[in-house]
């Protein structure tokens, strides 16, 4: 347990400063260490919860949160998220999806970002709502946010600016991660919640202590390239090892 608190820790601080939660991660090193996969939806999307509030508050006193984009995105996906929360999933295909997403999100995190005319958005920026909902349904079927989907679209849409793309994305995983867990609940029933959290609390505590020190790092100090390069080999190196355990 020390050693998955530490690595809980870590992906929280990094996750975090990208404006994501760190939910899939959260699900895949509970899966390697050998939980049982009907808890880790659960487990992640509560971690999810605790990362991002702080994030969406340090965001939000700063100034940096559109808020007529963030409602509208996250407006549209919750209640695909809650969806998705409801649907049965096997374990098989549990983490099939969650280590694809993995890679595939670790891989668009590398994506270069021009910063040339960073204010205008490109043409398909106007699309993003119409993909709120897949991406809600993906995110509450798997337990997680949902952020890590939806961040490297605004970003390569240039919808705004990195810091408000890290802003929105942090309260569409807190809302997304509320509706999801309901779903996930009520499927599995809600006393999986006492489980859970029996079971992870030391990992609860590390992704607090994380989370705000990740967000803090967001805002007033470290370089978004660099935490990016982070989250992103992260991402990638866990994605991997998962699809390679299925």
């Amino acid at each position: 347990m020390p050693g998955l608190a530490i690595a809980f820790f870590i992906t929280a601080l990094l996750y975090a400063a990208v404006g994501f939660g760190g939910g899939s991660t959260y699900s895949a090193l509970l899966a390697m260490a050998g939980f049982d996969y009907r808890l880790l939806p659960v487990l992640s999307l509560a971690c999810n919860i605790v990362v991002v509030s702080g994030s969406s508050i340090r965001f939000a006193r700063a100034g940096l949160t559109p808020w007529r984009g963030a409602i509208l995105l996250t407006g549209i996906a919750a209640p695909a998220a809650l969806l998705g929360g409801l649907t049965p999933i096997g374990k098989g295909a549990f983490l099939t999806i969650l280590g694809a997403s993995l890679v595939l999100t670790g891989i668009t995190l590398l994506l270069p970002r021009s910063s040339a005319n960073e204010g205008e958005p490109m043409a398909a920026a106007k699309y993003m709502p119409f993909i709120a909902a897949p991406i809600g349904y993906l995110a509450g079927l798997v337990g997680i946010g949902g952020g890590i989907f939806l961040a490297p679209l605004l970003h390569l849409t240039r919808w705004n600016g990195a810091k408000q793309v890290a802003a929105t994305a942090a309260f569409f995983i807190l809302v997304n991660s509320m509706f999801g867990l309901v779903g996930q609940l009520t499927k599995s029933g809600f006393d999986r919640i006492g489980e859970a959290v029996g079971l992870g609390l030391p990992l609860l505590l590390a992704v607090v202590i994380g989370g705000q020190i990740g967000s803090l790092l967001a805002v007033r100090f470290l370089p978004q390239k660099v935490i990016r390069w982070m989250t992103a080999a992260l991402t990638i190196w866990v994605g991997g090892r998962l699809l390679l355990g299925v």
